[in-house]
């Protein structure tokens, strides 16, 4: 149990209330622990805020508040020891749109966009949107941990222009990169001339206490020049409804691009969303703490029990509520909907360019896991394994 936020322990009942989460099943009694969408209440300063917004009555157009801008900058220099300026904000209802646009505003310089499989799947696809060709370098095994596969990249053939997708904390696989591995990227993608989108929606939820999220673009100052760095306070807060993301851009060449790119397509985040983004920055910090805190203890409960299935190999994630599991051993065709059919709703490894494995989602009661957790063990163990 929780005891400084009991209500992680006690999530509301969000079926029938239109989330795509809970809603995707027609059979009640299937688990659902697949798209990232965390069960619990958002904190406290944003429930207030969203009360108090709703007594006001009015859901007219918005602005983000001056005060939003200042705890942005604040936070990124307590946090990732980056120092921004406000100007080099700009506003998004998403993190896939901001994919998107990255890609539509390079259309004609770039001759590729260049990810690390396995990958969100919405890195898969962005670039297809506006006939860019995609170069997909497979993350590499490294003692039980995925890496960047350095000797793949220096073999990849790029031109200058060409766009680093990059995804850090990596969704699914759960690796937050460190400083020697972002220096050895930042060599690469300098060398070669090469922009880089650095998504780091996941960047609030480290759950190695000894590790710090680093952003590549506060530690060189020729990589921020190329770099589109995208945050949100979205995953980390519960808020994803509400549409309010945004890029850092340093280079006001790049920030013109990327803002033509989005004229006319792209809408502001509503004006709850900012108010709602600001209310979390400000006061959910003591909140966010023991989210990790539970998170934690989800992850031990997870991997101790996914580590005595059989057929079953689990990765450790270092950020994120996300778990990856490679299930290529298990003797079935399509262990997503293996494990569906004995009550358990994970994400499809093959959306993320993997077939066979699997992603399940922590952010959930505790209770709810060991439930989930004991269905797939009981699953697996009916398995005639040879």
């Amino acid at each position: 149990m929780n005891k400084f936020f009991p209500e992680f322990d006690h999530p509301p009942n969000r079926v029938g209330s239109c989330s795509l989460k809970w809603d995707r099943y027609d059979d009640p009694d299937v688990i659902p622990l697949w798209v990232a969408d965390m069960d619990f209440k958002s904190p406290q300063s944003v429930l207030e805020t969203v009360r108090h917004s709703s007594e006001h009555g009015n859901f007219g157009y918005g602005n983000p508040p001056s005060g939003l801008f200042e705890i942005i900058v604040s936070r990124t220099s307590e946090l990732y020891n980056w120092t921004i300026d406000p100007n080099w904000i700009v506003w998004l209802p998403g993190m896939v749109c901001a994919l998107n646009v990255t890609c539509r505003a390079l259309t004609g310089e770039a001759s590729k966009a260049i990810i690390q499989t396995p990958i969100y799947p919405p890195f898969l696809t962005a670039s297809a949107n506006f006939d860019l060709p995609l170069a997909k370098v497979p993350l590499t095994l490294d003692n039980g941990r995925f890496t960047i596969d350095f000797r793949s990249l220096s073999e990849l053939k790029t031109q200058p222009g060409d766009l680093f997708m990059l995804c850090h904390p990596h969704n699914p696989v759960g690796t937050l990169f460190n400083k020697e591995e972002l220096n050895l990227l930042i060599q690469w993608v300098v060398e070669r001339d090469l922009y880089l989108c650095s998504d780091e929606i996941h960047c609030d939820l480290i759950l190695d206490d000894e590790l710090q999220h680093i952003p590549p673009a506060s530690l060189d100052h020729r990589i921020a020049e190329k770099t589109i760095t995208l945050m949100a306070p979205s995953k980390t807060f519960n808020i994803a409804g509400f549409g309010c993301s945004f890029a850092v851009i340093s280079n006001p060449g790049l920030r013109a691009k990327f803002k033509k790119a989005m004229r006319g397509i792209v809408p502001d985040p509503p004006a709850l969303g900012f108010l709602l983004a600001e209310a979390a920055y400000r006061d959910g910090e003591a909140w966010r703490f023991s989210l990790i805190k539970y998170l934690q203890g989800n992850r031990e409960m997870a991997m101790s029990a996914l580590n005595q299935m059989e057929g079953l190999v689990p990765y450790s994630p270092e950020a994120t509520y996300l778990l990856w599991i490679d299930a290529t051993n298990l003797p079935v065709d399509r262990p997503h909907k293996f494990f569906e059919e004995n009550g358990v709703g994970l994400s499809d490894g093959a959306d993320f360019d993997a077939p066979g494995f699997l992603r399940l989602n922590l952010g959930c009661s505790r209770k709810l896991l060991a439930e989930a957790l004991a269905r797939m063990s009981k699953a697996c163990k009916n398995l005639s394994l040879p």
